[in-house]
């Protein structure tokens, strides 16, 4: 059954938001982490994302603005690295409380609480009218490439602080399309090396628990990539953002009170 959730969840949601600047990691982990530790769920979310910009890198690296990609994607990756070693960090506090639901005892981590929040967050900009037309000034682009890799390495999350950021490079959609691309891929980069070195490598490297279903959701995103590309001019950005965000906000809740 969990093969089943996580392939179909990274199938249909690579299709649904290829191009929308919205994270396949961004869902993917808190299916993840339905199954597994949080901070395991990220770092498998992470190869699960990785792989599948690889692929898409492949389709529209040529487009790519690398001055943009340089003031914008360095300073995310130094800030990855620092939201990864928070990640790694905070794993083993204890519970912050816990409550007795149904006879079953819940208890509120917290590395879920601030996960499910920051999930709650991006969800909530997600289904904002005004944040959907918020786009900052080519001069934050550093600035914007450090608060996307801090979310990015902290718990996946960077989609939606990249694109409003990127909106006002002056680029064309095929340009911004390649160049979040690459962005998303040195923040990846970044982060999965420090994910590398701390307690969860032996998990993502020895585990065979986490390699089959990160397999798994490597192939299934590839799949949802590329039919995404063939039907996603189908689907208005509105409705992917609406649907991908309802889907957060429950999951993100979930989490925040330890039902997840």
């Amino acid at each position: 059954m969990e093969l089943f959730i996580i392939g179909f969840t990274a199938l249909f949601i690579a299709a649904l938001t290829l191009f929308s600047g919205f994270g396949l990691g961004t869902v993917l982990m808190p299916v993840f982490a339905l199954f597994f530790p949080v901070e395991l769920a990220v770092a498998a979310t992470a190869v699960v994302h990785f792989a599948n910009n690889l692929f898409k890198l492949g389709l529209v690296a040529r487009r790519a603005e690398w001055r943009t990609v340089a003031r914008f994607g360095i300073p995310a990756a130094l800030a990855a690295a620092i939201g990864a070693h928070l990640l790694i960090a905070s794993g083993d506090l204890p519970a912050l409380g816990s409550y007795t639901l149904g006879g079953t005892l819940y208890e509120i981590a917290f590395l879920k609480l601030v996960i499910g929040a920051l999930i709650v967050l991006f969800a909530l900009l997600e289904l904002s009218a005004r944040f959907q037309a918020l786009a900052f000034p080519p001069r934050w682009l550093p600035l914007g490439g450090m608060l996307s890799g801090f979310f990015g390495g902290l718990s996946g999350n960077q989609g939606a602080l990249r694109s409003a950021f990127l909106l006002k490079a002056g680029l064309s959609k095929e340009v911004f399309v390649a160049t979040g691309v690459v962005c998303a891929v040195i923040v990846d980069a970044s982060r999965l090396a420090i994910y590398g070195t701390g307690s969860m490598a032996a998990h993502l490297s020895g585990s065979r628990e986490i390699a089959i279903p990160v397999a798994v959701g490597v192939v299934c995103a590839f799949i949802g990539s590329y039919f995404g590309k063939k039907l996603l001019h189908k689907v208005t950005l509105r409705a992917v953002q609406l649907t991908v965000a309802s889907m957060m906000l429950i999951v993100g809740l979930g989490l925040m009170i330890g039902l997840l």
